[in-house]
């Protein structure tokens, strides 16, 4: 009776190591799909019917990881992040998400931007990294961990800024609209398309050969060093920089109250004994520690990071976009230059909305140069010379030399992918 007993478990110990090679195996394997445009791939002989009955039925496979370019538009709040955003959610194959770290912001540290905590940081970056590679893996089901109330039946209205996913308010995902609506604007998705589906958002990110996400909650790119290694990804960075001096004018005018006191010093020539300086400095410290590693090319990074000025593609936006385009290897659509030719050529009323994309990029991205004081932008270049130089933004000796000077402010430099 013993030795029976030994032999069972012998057995099932057997045919449980044999289960488990055999998933191994078939899960280590390709996918082969039958792409569409390529009929060879689906044999025609009599002797593989099956073959054949395979590719006709599931003709490609909608969530190959080789095939995938997943993107990380890495920036900081103001810097036209939102613009370059677009340039990637106008793409027919990309699935686009506009800042879903902010639930992990809001979740588990309310006030973090007030906390100076080493501690806030890394939880706030341990849970980002997480959401962000189940994002990628298009797991939506994650962000449920993070959205109050939680989603029923996987369902929610409380999705931050879904409008600003073309993704996300177009069929499968909003299946109420019509041929008029193909184009909404951001606020209209929600009204529209009512609450989000996540069991047919993730269906459709599936079905997207690429994934880009758009965040200013990572401070530094090797706060990403691990997804960045992580083979399964293939993630690309994109770390867009702006002038300092350019950010800050643009959140004293959109954060009005979080940056009163920048407005009382900029209107009274007085500076407040107690200015928080550290909305400033900690951006110069961010960029200067996060482009001095793009910048010495560690080998985790080859391939998988490029450095993009905001003035450089403000000025040129077609051919800065071009180049985007070429370092991630997926063609530039139509619908991408199409969106660069309507939305870089707008007035100045084209763009009151604070994340609005449509406007005179070229004005836009100097406009800060008549919106701040000289002495305001005499103390932003004593307390980021280190970072202005390293950008190649020139600095003002003077007022007259601000104001006149335009162009000029910003050096020739060719930031080259590192490849």
């Amino acid at each position: 009776m013993q030795c029976s007993w030994k032999a069972v478990l012998l057995l099932a110990l057997a045919s449980i190591a044999i289960q488990y090679t055999a998933i191994r195996t078939f899960t280590a394997k390709s996918f082969h799909s039958c792409p569409i445009p390529n009929p060879v791939n689906c044999s025609l002989s009599q002797d593989t019917d099956v073959a054949d009955r395979l590719c006709d039925e599931n003709p490609t496979f909608p969530y190959n990881l080789s095939r995938k370019t997943h993107v990380l538009i890495l920036a900081t709040t103001r810097s036209g992040s939102s613009f370059v955003g677009q340039l990637f959610n106008q793409h027919f194959d990309v699935f686009y998400l506009f800042e879903p770290l902010y639930h992990v912001q809001y979740t588990l540290i309310p006030k973090l931007t007030q906390s100076k905590s080493t501690t806030d940081r890394r939880v706030m970056l341990g849970a980002s990294r997480d959401l962000l590679r189940s994002l990628y893996d298009c797991d939506l089901y994650f962000l449920e961990n993070y959205i109050k109330p939680q989603p029923v039946n996987h369902t929610t209205d409380r999705l931050f800024r879904r409008g600003a996913s073309k993704a996300l308010c177009s069929p499968p995902v909003c299946e109420s609209l019509g041929a008029v609506d193909l184009h909404l604007e951001e606020g209209d998705c929600v009204k529209k398309c009512g609450t989000l589906n996540l069991t047919l958002a993730t269906e459709s990110c599936r079905e997207h050969g690429h994934v880009a996400i758009k965040t200013v909650r990572v401070p530094e790119v090797s706060d990403l060093r691990a997804l960045v290694e992580d083979p399964r990804l293939n993630l690309k960075v994109i770390q867009l920089v702006r002038d300092p001096r350019g950010i800050l004018a643009s959140r004293s005018e959109t954060f009005r109250d979080t940056y009163r006191l920048w407005r009382i010093w900029d209107g009274t020539g007085r500076k407040p004994y107690n200015l928080d300086v550290s909305q400033l400095t900690t951006v110069c410290e961010d960029f200067w520690n996060s482009v001095s590693t793009g910048l010495n090319r560690p080998p985790w990074l080859k391939g998988k990071y490029m450095l993009v000025r905001y003035e450089d593609l403000a000025r040129n936006p077609m051919k800065k976009t071009e180049e985007i385009y070429d370092f991630l290897g997926i063609p530039m659509d139509s619908n991408v230059e199409r969106w660069i030719q309507n939305n870089t050529r707008g007035d100045r009323s084209s763009s009151k909305h604070k994340y609005g994309t449509v406007r005179n990029s070229a004005a836009t991205a100097e406009r800060w140069r008549f919106r701040l004081s000289y002495e305001i932008v005499a103390f932003t270049q004593h307390a980021c010379q280190q970072v202005l130089a390293q950008l190649g933004y020139k600095t003002a000796g003077s007022e007259e030399e601000l104001k006149n000077l335009s162009i000029s402010l910003v050096e020739e430099r060719d930031f080259l992918p590192f490849s």
